[in-house]
């Protein structure tokens, strides 16, 4: 998994919208990446709508929002509309995004082991260095957890 002092790492996907966002697009932005395993679930909906909640908070303090998992641009599309988020959210199918990042893994939920996203928030200054990664991320604290130093 990255982590602080690593270089953000050079991506491209499809948001919502079917376009292409590249990771070269926030040169010079304070940008946060956050995975989360599926859309429309309960705890990504309450993370994903936590972050559209304080975004103009999140704003203020210069950053960037992008939203990742490895749904399909037609899920993507349905909960970017069905919650007005006011960034954009990638579906990374093929799961090339979420490699880089490191956050496919070995999870465990009622004794079942499986491969999944695991729920994790990188946080990149202007210079697309990694500052902080918060791997314990409380889905209705997320937007709190990334404006605390």
């Amino acid at each position: 998994m990255l982590k602080a002092g690593d270089k953000l790492p050079a991506f491209s996907g499809l948001n919502q919208e079917g376009e292409t966002v590249k990771s070269s697009d926030f040169k010079g932005k304070k940008l946060v990446v956050f995975f989360y395993p599926q859309a429309n679930t309960p705890t990504c909906t309450v993370e994903a709508c936590n972050l559209s909640d304080n975004y103009s908070e999140l704003e203020k303090a210069g950053y960037k929002l992008l939203g990742i998992s490895a749904d399909s641009v037609k899920k993507q599309k349905n909960f970017h509309t069905k919650y007005s988020f006011p960034y954009d959210v990638i579906a990374d199918e093929n799961r090339e995004i979420i490699q880089k990042f490191g956050v496919w893994q070995e999870k465990k939920t009622f004794g079942k082991t499986y491969m999944g996203i695991v729920r994790t928030t990188f946080i990149f200054n202007e210079d697309g260095i990694c500052v902080r990664v918060i791997d314990k991320v409380k889905s209705k604290e997320a937007a709190a957890q990334i404006l605390e130093n």
